[in-house]
């Protein structure tokens, strides 16, 4: 029979670290249930996005914008790539990189059909409700001929409902301005994030961190995240973007319209 006592302690030690190495080298090949996120682009909806314009408003007279309105996004490996055990770990340890569930990016499953399908079926549903919001905002604040507006957005494959919030400050902006014949970003490059009700609640979308740092990339000096993300966004805050949290439409229209005369704005 086999016996460790016969060994020395160093061989012992090492006999016994075999099932461990193994077990490691096992985890290192099998792919893990993460997805592997970083930075995406981000998209101008006062400008044009893949050569069109992001935003068709007809019904009524639209005003020339300057600044920019920039909606961001993160880019995660696909529905169906294997992320292993290296990947994780490069990820936990990189401020540009994030790990997330991969059920938390494709709830829907792994079939890429069905995560293109739900996620522009999400992007329309935002869409919808930002209009709605934005001119529902616009007719409380005695904006006139709203009831004949009518908005197309377009921003070709890009998903999900975080664009919400920009789309809905785009039409504020393309037919009011800030409501004194000025541009609500002040001239400025203006980016962020949030989902919109058609009530005007913004709402919270997950990976804000990565978010900030395309914002910054792209030219914003200013971020709006949705105020439960402050956290989120404050963790790899890049030099020179100030945040300013939103819950509302109406909060997040009043908080530019302060910024642009030099009053006090909520910071996170």
């Amino acid at each position: 029979m086999f016996s460790l006592a016969r060994l020395t302690r160093l061989q012992a030690t090492a006999l016994c670290a075999l099932p461990v190495v193994a077990l490691l080298a096992v985890a290192g090949l099998a792919p893990l249930p993460f997805a592997v996120a970083q930075p995406g682009g981000t998209a101008d909806v006062l400008g044009e996005y893949e050569g069109k314009p992001v935003l068709k408003i007809t019904g009524a007279p639209t005003r020339d914008t300057k600044g920019e309105l920039r909606m961001t996004t993160i880019v995660a490996t696909g529905p169906q790539t294997d992320v292993r055990l290296g990947d994780v770990i490069d990820g936990w340890f990189r401020t540009d990189r994030a790990v997330m569930p991969k059920e938390a990016v494709y709830p829907v499953g792994d079939d890429e059909k069905e995560v293109e399908k739900h996620n522009l079926g999400d992007m329309k549903e935002s869409q919808d409700d930002a209009t709605k919001a934005a001119l529902s905002y616009l007719k409380a604040n005695g904006v006139a001929g709203t009831d004949k507006v009518k908005v197309e957005a377009d921003l070709g494959k890009i998903g999900g409902p975080s664009a919400g919030l920009f789309l809905a400050l785009g039409v504020i902006d393309k037919l009011d301005g800030d409501g004194s014949g000025h541009d609500l970003t002040g001239g400025r490059t203006i980016a962020g994030t949030g989902t919109i009700k058609d009530s005007g609640k913004v709402g919270p979308v997950g990976g804000v961190a990565l978010k900030t740092q395309a914002a910054r990339r792209d030219g914003a000096t200013v971020f709006l995240v949705p105020k439960a993300e402050c956290g989120d966004a404050q963790s790899e805050l890049p030099k020179g973007l100030k945040l300013i949290p939103i819950t509302t439409l109406t909060g997040t229209v009043d908080a530019l319209r302060a910024l642009e005369k030099g009053e006090k704005v909520p910071s996170c």
